[in-house]
């Protein structure tokens, strides 16, 4: 279980609204979120509702200047579950799982220089939580990928096929 506090000013101030589990919609309860406070839990808060837009990864831990650091308007975040077992990810460099095709069960700091190719046009989850990102060594733009198909990158949130790194999202 998790739980994700937003408050509208920063240092934790002012009026808040605390997320034990997903909302797609925040826009109701804050009219800007400027701290955070992770207090168990990860979570992906996005800056559209229906978690759309972008994306930024929060794990336990205090933010107490979050619209400086970030930037991002929070509409909507969704609660992270805890993994244990194995990880399983295939990648294909054509929509519809089709193309060359490569799994993956670790952490990739660079997938140009793993698999010598950096577009992913879509993937199947089989096992675990995950953290794309569009460049290498984990910068760049965040996507979350929970089990199931993405059967083109767009089903991820992507605005392209490139895909720089891929991380496991861990209980750490």
């Amino acid at each position: 279980m998790g739980k994700i506090i937003f408050y509208e000013d920063r240092n934790f101030g002012g009026r808040h609204h605390e997320c034990m589990s997903d909302c797609a919609d925040l826009q109701s309860m804050f009219n800007q979120c400027k701290s955070i406070r992770v207090e168990s839990g990860m979570f992906m808060i996005y800056d559209g509702p229906n978690y759309m837009g972008n994306q930024y990864f929060m794990r336990r831990g205090e933010y107490p200047d979050y619209m400086r650091i970030m930037g991002m308007n929070i509409r909507s975040c969704r609660m992270i579950p805890m993994h244990h077992g194995n990880y399983k990810m295939r990648l294909y460099d054509r929509s519809d799982m089709g193309g060359q095709m490569m799994e993956l069960s670790d952490d990739c700091p660079n997938v140009q220089d793993r698999f010598r190719m950096s577009d992913i046009n879509s993937c199947n989850v089989m096992d675990g939580h995950w953290l794309m990102y569009d460049q290498p060594n984990y910068k760049g733009r965040q996507y979350y990928l929970r089990p199931g198909e993405y059967r083109k990158y767009s089903d991820w949130g992507g605005v392209s096929s490139r895909v720089g790194s891929l991380r496991r999202i861990m209980d750490l």
